[in-house]
C-alpha cells in the first residue's frame, strides 16, 4: 500500500488524500493495529504482480480513551487509492466497500482533485457530507513546501531537542496523549508505529522542557522514492503552547530530512474556517495548500 502511494506520488501527487499517503498509512496502521485491527477489512487489487488499488475499511466500533471515557465510532469510513492507470478500478472498491459496510452509514475522502473517482462515487449514490464541510468541519488539506531554504530553530533558554531513539517509550507516547488528550495511543501501539514500514527513530522529533518531560513532538515519514518527507502527527503540550516550541519543532525536523534526503515535505491540517491553529502554524513556516479531500457520505439502507 505504501508502494503504490509512492508511485501515485511520482505521477499525481494530487490523487495523494492525507489517508492514503506514505506516512499516514503508517501511522494508522502502526497505532491503531494491536486494538482495531478486527474491524479493518481490507482489500487488494493487483494488475500482474503490481498492487494498483486498495480499500481499507474503517467500520462502527467502540474506542477507550486514555482517560477512561469510551468513544462510539458510528459510520464506516474508507481510506483507498487507485492508481491513475487503472482508475476504472474505482468502482470495484465502491462495490466492495459497500458490501462491507451495508448496515452502517458510509463516509470516504477521495482527493477534491479526482474528477473520475468524485464522479464514480456520485454514481453510486454518494454525496456531500455536510456536517463535515462545514465551517468547523472535519475535511482536511494538504500542505506542501520546498527544503531549499529553511530557517534555523531557536527554543526558549532550557528547552532542548531530542529525539525517539533518545528517550523512554512511556515519554514518547505520553507527549501524543498530552498533546491529543483524549486518545487512545498506548505504548503497544507505539510499538507498532516502531515496526511500520518507514519509521525512523531519528526522524521522530521532541522539545523537552526543563523538568525532563516532553513538550512536544513529532514523526517525520521520509518517502527515499520521492525524496519527501511528511509530518505526522504534530503535537505539543496545551501548558507549552504559543512559546514558539512547534515552530521551533517544525524547522528542526525539516533540517533534519533534508540532511536525510528531502527536497520536499508535507503535512496535512484541517481545513476549516474554524480550525486555523495548526494551518496557521504550518503557514508560519513556509507551508501552502496543495490540495483538499471531498468528503463524501452514504446512509444506510
Amino acid at each position: 500500500m505504501q508502494g503504490l502511494a509512492q508511485r501515485v506520488t511520482a505521477v499525481r501527487p494530487d490523487l495523494i488524500n492525507s489517508d492514503s499517503s506514505f506516512g499516514e498509512l503508517a501511522w494508522n496502521w502502526g497505532r491503531g493495529h494491536a486494538t482495531d485491527h478486527a474491524t479493518w477489512p481490507c482489500r487488494l487489487w493487483f494488475s500482474g504482480g503490481d498492487l494498483v488499488a486498495w480499500g481499507w475499511a474503517q467500520l462502527p466500533r467502540r474506542v477507550r480513551m486514555n482517560d477512561g471515557s469510551v468513544r462510539d465510532v458510528t459510520r464506516a469510513y474508507l481510506a483507498y487509492q487507485v492508481h491513475p492507470d487503472h482508475a476504472e478500478l474505482v468502482d470495484e472498491v465502491i462495490d466492495w466497500y459497500d458490501a462491507t459496510a451495508a448496515d452502517a452509514d458510509r463516509t470516504v475522502r477521495p482527493s477534491a482533485s479526482d474528477e473520475f473517482a468524485l464522479e464514480r462515487w456520485a454514481a453510486h449514490g454518494y454525496g456531500t457530507d455536510p456536517a463535515a464541510l462545514g465551517d468547523t468541519g472535519s475535511w482536511t488539506q494538504l500542505n506542501e513546501r520546498d527544503l531549499i531554504d529553511v530557517e534555523r530553530p531557536s527554543l526558549p533558554d532550557g528547552f532542548r531537542f531530542r529525539d525517539a531513539d533518545e528517550v523512554e517509550p512511556e515519554a514518547v507516547v505520553q507527549a501524543h496523549l498530552d498533546a491529543w488528550s483524549p486518545s487512545s495511543y498506548t505504548v503497544e501501539g507505539y510499538q507498532g508505529v516502531r515496526r511500520a514500514p518507514g519509521y525512523r527513530g531519528d526522524l521522530h522529533v521532541l522539545v523537552e522542557a526543563p523538568d525532563g518531560t516532553m513538550a512536544s513532538s513529532a514523526i517525520m515519514w521520509l518517502d527515499e522514492v520521492n525524496r519527501t518527507a511528511e509530518f505526522e502527527p504534530v503535537g505539543t503540550h496545551p501548558d507549552h503552547r504559543r512559546r514558539g516550541l512547534a515552530r521551533a519543532l517544525l524547522l528542526h525536523g525539516m533540517r533534519l530530512a533534508r540532511a536525510a534526503g528531502a527536497t520536499h515535505m508535507t503535512v496535512a491540517s484541517l481545513g476549516a474556517p474554524g480550525h486555523p491553529e495548526a494551518r496557521g502554524l504550518y503557514y508560519g513556516v513556509g507551508f501552502r495548500k496543495f490540495t483538499q479531500d471531498a468528503p463524501l457520505l452514504k446512509t444506510a439502507g
